[in-house]
């Protein structure tokens, strides 16, 4: 084996095992560029893997925070420890100079926030800004990763010139691999809970990544035509879903005009095995889902009315649940100006502490605009600013005089809240997740209905 020709991968014809064990003995060095709730974990499996990465991050104090070994992400299993061992054994190392990360290394890993504009178009300024620091450090065999979602034809159509303009030349691989993780296993996901997908913008490009995923994850990689196929994929998930629950979410609509149960019947036609609607809900939230649609919706000369109508059906649910509520206030005989709501979970997901596009926000600014007293209660958040509510400790509940309570996000804790002790309550259980059977509490379920009165 020639060390010199396995320092690179992209265009070498050492044997492949050969560039495979280079790999492992960290003699390729790696930059994973973006340290955030799904940078980090990536960073940590890919030092564990080769033991040489340099992680990018323009926050100075998590870049701090890491080289001390300790890890800014929180409630994510076994982050803290694989952090800490990857840092003391010198396999993972922060910089806030992303250049600096580019000129050390040969193989580079994009994994920043890719958000939408206020206009719903998508944001790559943060992608592009990275993109130009690699190229400047970018040598000729090099091997760019991108594994954050962006808009199919991103890496043809702007990654790869970008990085040509800046490198001065066009001897790099590029390939899309895009992360397919969820907070809270963010390291069970990467190490191989799925397939890991991979497309190159040309056939070597593709073969290099995908001996390094080979290392990375347990699972199958699976190879397909390009990058911009491997875009398509991960953003067909996410419209998949969008429009999926879209459905369950009409349906749910429907509940009281068909006097059914819905989540029965959806439940139902599930057993059916070419049938998988999702469950119905108060809305949709989170990074991904009422995200990705925008990199299809309106792109690419052809109309999407599908996905539109998706969005607004899944927007609207936070509207429906404040909607439902004041009905059943009101057959209460309470006025929701006279109300004090408890809103229980603000996140967008159980046992997370993400809140980004949480179906909260617009319920609590809701309730607010009709005037209501409302009361945040989620363990997993330090601070509510971003929502109208007053945050409560859950302990706390008990010393209000609560008429309504409406449950957005079934964290685990919520199981311990003895129902029993508060005076008859409407509750709006958004997620189907409470069995109140033995109290008597007015409970309205999103898809279910009325339970009892």
């Amino acid at each position: 084996m020639n060390v010199r020709e396995t320092l690179k991968l992209y265009g070498n014809d050492a044997h492949d095992a050969d560039q495979r064990a280079a790999f492992r003995a960290g003699q390729i060095p790696v930059a994973v560029y973006g340290l955030g709730k799904m940078g980090l974990p990536l960073a940590a499996v890919y030092a564990e893997t080769c033991g040489n990465v340099v992680g990018a991050d323009v926050d100075a104090e998590v870049v701090h925070t890491i080289n001390e070994g300790d890890c800014h992400v929180k409630r994510e299993p076994g982050l803290d420890e694989l952090v800490a061992e990857t840092v003391e054994s010198g396999a993972l190392r922060a910089t806030d100079s992303p250049r600096t990360a580019a000129e050390t290394s040969a193989i580079h890993v994009v994994i920043v926030p890719t958000p939408i504009t206020d206009d719903d178009g998508a944001d790559l300024s943060i992608l592009e800004s990275v993109v130009r620091d690699i190229g400047t450090g970018l040598d000729r065999g090099d091997l760019v990763i991108i594994e954050c979602t962006v808009p199919p034809r991103t890496c043809a159509d702007r990654v790869q010139p970008l990085l040509e303009h800046e490198a001065g030349h066009d001897e790099f691989g590029l390939a899309f691999c895009p992360e397919r993780t969820s907070s809270g296993r963010a390291l069970e996901d990467i190490r191989g809970a799925y397939p890991k997908v991979v497309g190159g913008v040309d056939s070597e490009s593709t073969r290099a990544a995908k001996l390094v995923y080979d290392h990375i994850t347990d699972n199958e990689v699976m190879t397909v035509s390009d990058a911009t196929t491997a875009e398509a994929v991960k953003v067909f998930e996410g419209l998949y879903r969008d429009v999926n629950i879209a459905l369950a979410n009409e349906l749910a609509t429907m509940a009281d005009g068909m006097a059914i149960d819905v989540n029965e019947a959806i439940e139902t036609a599930n057993t059916q095995p070419f049938c998988d609607i999702h469950k119905p809900g108060p809305g949709v939230g989170g990074h991904c889902i009422p995200y990705y649609p925008y990199f299809v919706i309106g792109q690419f000369g052809v109309e999407t009315p599908l996905l539109r109508t998706a969005r607004e059906v899944n927007d609207s649910m936070p509207e429906f649940t404040v909607e439902t509520l004041v009905r059943e206030l009101d057959a209460e005989g309470v006025s929701p100006n006279d109300a004090t709501v408890a809103v229980l979970g603000l996140t967008y997901r159980p046992g997370v502490e993400e809140t980004r596009a949480s179906p909260s926000i617009a319920i609590t600014e809701y309730l607010s605009e009709l005037g209501a007293e409302v009361l945040g209660v989620d363990p997993m958040l330090d601070s509510a600013e971003e929502f109208a509510c007053r945050q409560i400790a859950q302990e706390e509940l008990t010393d209000y005089d609560l008429d309504a309570v409406v449950l957005v996000t079934p964290h685990e804790d919520f199981e311990s809240i003895d129902w029993n002790a508060f005076d008859p309550l409407v509750v709006v259980d958004g997620r189907g997740a409470l069995d109140l059977g033995d109290t008597d509490h007015r409970v309205y379920t999103i898809g279910s209905g009325l339970q009892h009165e």
